[in-house]
This record gives structure tokens, C-alpha cells and sequence, in this order.
């Protein structure tokens, strides 16, 4: 492949997802280690933003403050804080460390989560899950702007005075998994940008990105960044790697919100939306996703799919 021909074409940034490694499962060690570890080799590469998602054994703010720390190349973000299950300025108390603990590199994603998800594990009802989050969009705002908080909503108290900001600047930029039309409606009006994930470079360009414009524009605002997350992976063999992942991304399909972006595109699992192939056939699947309005591809890295697949995935992202 000719990558910088590949590089050069590109209108967007390209980032990826870190995880353990998945001998973890057998052999734990220390994730922070790992983690960080896979964060040096990342940014050796040229990779230049990472994105943490949240664990039941993990928590993805401080683990992305400590990344971003160690690893000064990277800007980090988290994917995603659920906002059921943490208070706003519990969560903004946490985002404001990171973001001074990074010099301004840390980015802040929030999503809704499902009920079955939230109701059995926390015992926190899931209900009117758009109306909290405006609410909490709302009161991490005015603390990000480091006013004073004197919130009390239908879903949320929020009462603050004399709030700091942790010495944390710029303002914490903060983004909403966001695809349907009600998220995209308050994130349009209220967020920075959003996290698609499993939507196709259909599904963004005829239903995802035109959305959240039109509620940008009513806002009197711009439109929020589109950051695409894609499951990828390069690899020599492209049928073996989709089965060793089928897996992994077809429980995804119970999840109504991706349910919905899955039918929207015509697919009924997400192994059929994930890039697999060589570092050609990954950069032009990219490439598609850029085209249909996404300002930020990120690869969520499959690295199970094959022993190097980490790797080369890396290798790729800091390419392009």
C-alpha cells in the first residue's frame, strides 16, 4: 500500500480504542501497566489520539488521566461514562483532574447505557434517559465554564458553589454517544461532539450527521464534531478474523440503539460493518466513513482477530 498516498487523501483524523491485551484474561499482571505499555507503542507509531471505554474492573477517567500522563503524545478520551450510574459533579470532579493532569488532552464521552444494562447491576431505574441527559450536559457545562452550580431538575439536583476547575484548561471538551434522534437533537444544542459507533457511512450521512446539523443550526451554534468509531482490524486472513470476532460484536445487535443504526444500515450483525483486511482495504473503509461526514475515525481495535493485529491496526492509524 502506498500509505502516504493513503495519508495524504484523508480529511479527518484518525485514532484508535486502547484495551488490555487479551492474554489478560489468563494472565492479568497490572492493566494500568498494560495499558500504558500498548498507549508507548501506539504513539510510537504516529497514533496521536486514544480513546478508553469504561469496565465493570476499570475505571476509564482516571485510567485516561494516568495514560495521558505518561504518554504526552496522545490526547485520551473516555468512551463512555455511563450517566446513570455517576453524579455530575462526580463526573466532572473526575474529568477535571484528567484534564489537568493531561495539559488539556483529555476529552469527556457520555452515554445513556440501557436499562438492562443499569436496573439489575446498580439498582438505579433507567428512565428518561434524554431528559437526564440534558440535565447532565447542562450542569457539567456550567462547571467546565467554572461558574457556580444551583441546578434542581426534574432527574437531577446539582448544587455547587465556589467550583473550581482543578487548574484543568481548556474546558473539558465533552462528547455524547449519540445516534438517535432525541440524543442527537441535545447534543446538537449542548455537546462538543459525538461518539457514533456501528453507524455505517450511510447512516451517518443520510440520518446521523443531518440530524445533529439541524439542531446545531436551531441552536445558533456549530455543528458538533462527528468522531465514527468502526471495529477494525488489519489482518492477513480476513475470513478467519471475522470469525474469531463474530462473537465479540454480535451481542451488540440486543442493544436497542445499535439495533436500530444496524437495521438503518441493512445488516443484521456488526461483523458485518467491521474493516478487516489489509492496511488498503482498512484505509479505504476509513476513508468511506470520512466521506459520509465523520470529522474523526476511530478504529476500535479488534486485536483478537490475529496474534499482530494490534499492531498493524496502530501502524496504520498513525499512517494516516
Amino acid at each position: 500500500m502506498d500509505g502516504g498516498g493513503a495519508g495524504r487523501l484523508m480529511a479527518g483524523n484518525v485514532g484508535i480504542t486502547l484495551t488490555p491485551p487479551v492474554s489478560a484474561s489468563t494472565d492479568p499482571g497490572n492493566t494500568v501497566d498494560d495499558v500504558v505499555g500498548r498507549a508507548r507503542a501506539a504513539a510510537a507509531t504516529g497514533v496521536g489520539s486514544a480513546w478508553i471505554g469504561q469496565r465493570p474492573d476499570l475505571d476509564a477517567t482516571l485510567l485516561a488521566a494516568v495514560v495521558g500522563r505518561e504518554v504526552p503524545e496522545l490526547t485520551v478520551g473516555v468512551s463512555v461514562v455511563p450517566i446513570f450510574t455517576r453524579h455530575p459533579l462526580v463526573t466532572a470532579s473526575a474529568a477535571l483532574t484528567a484534564q489537568a493532569a493531561t495539559h488539556g488532552r483529555f476529552r469527556l464521552g457520555l452515554g445513556l447505557g440501557a436499562a438492562f444494562m443499569t436496573e439489575p447491576v446498580y439498582g438505579v431505574p433507567h428512565v428518561r434517559p434524554v431528559d437526564r441527559l440534558r440535565e447532565y450536559l447542562t450542569v457539567l457545562r456550567s462547571v467546565f465554564a467554572g461558574d457556580a452550580v444551583d441546578h434542581h431538575g426534574a432527574e437531577l439536583t446539582a448544587a455547587a458553589s465556589g467550583v473550581g476547575t482543578a487548574g484543568a484548561r481548556p474546558a473539558v471538551p465533552l462528547y455524547v454517544a449519540a445516534m438517535a434522534p432525541r440524543t442527537l437533537q441535545v447534543s446538537g444544542e449542548l455537546a462538543d461532539g459525538i461518539l457514533p459507533y456501528l453507524a455505517a457511512p450511510e447512516v451517518l450521512a443520510e440520518h446521523v450527521v443531518p440530524a445533529l446539523t439541524a439542531a446545531a443550526d436551531a441552536a445558533g451554534r456549530p455543528r458538533p464534531r462527528v468522531v465514527a468509531f468502526v471495529p477494525a482490524a488489519v489482518v492477513t486472513d480476513p475470513d478467519a478474523a471475522r470469525d474469531a470476532v463474530t462473537t465479540s460484536l454480535t451481542r451488540y445487535g440486543a442493544v436497542p440503539s445499535y439495533r436500530r443504526v444496524l437495521d438503518l444500515a441493512g445488516v443484521d450483525s456488526a461483523v458485518e460493518l467491521a474493516l478487516l483486511g489489509d492496511e488498503q482495504a482498512v484505509a479505504d473503509g476509513v476513508r468511506g466513513y470520512l466521506d459520509a461526514g465523520a470529522d474523526e475515525v476511530v478504529l476500535s481495535v479488534l486485536d483478537g482477530a490475529e496474534p499482530d493485529a494490534a499492531q498493524r491496526t496502530w501502524a496504520l492509524a498513525g499512517e494516516l
